[in-house]
């Protein structure tokens, strides 16, 4: 389902995470300790309230709108983000959105 030929050929060759979000393709690298994901959301996307690990992303298209700890945050193309540990967030991932996020767990996603 690559909508927008953001990334190239070696990340869409990457194993899809198994993340049950309608029009999203996330490919997953690996780690020891952490995962990459390589994000690509066709649809506006709600999340709901979570926390975990800590969580650095940077936008690579489109824009989000994230609640972190009760402030609204809202990040474009360019704009990179931090998450810290047990931080509660929620918010809406607007469609066309692409990001790569890096969670410091090794076990957040499975492979499909």
């Amino acid at each position: 389902m690559n909508m927008s030929n953001t990334f190239p050929d070696p990340i869409l060759n990457l194993p899809l995470a198994d993340i049950p979000m309608e029009g999203l393709s996330a490919y997953l690298a690996q780690g020891t300790n952490n995962q990459i994901l390589f994000m690509e959301f066709e649809n506006d996307t709600q999340l709901a309230e979570h926390s975990h690990e800590a969580q650095w992303s940077i936008v690579l298209e489109g824009r989000n709108e994230l609640i972190i700890e009760r402030q609204k945050h809202i990040f474009i193309k360019g704009d990179r983000y931090y998450i810290p540990k047990g931080a509660r967030h929620s918010g809406t991932i607007y469609a066309g959105y692409t990001d790569i996020t890096f969670f410091a767990q090794s076990d957040r996603y499975k492979a499909k």
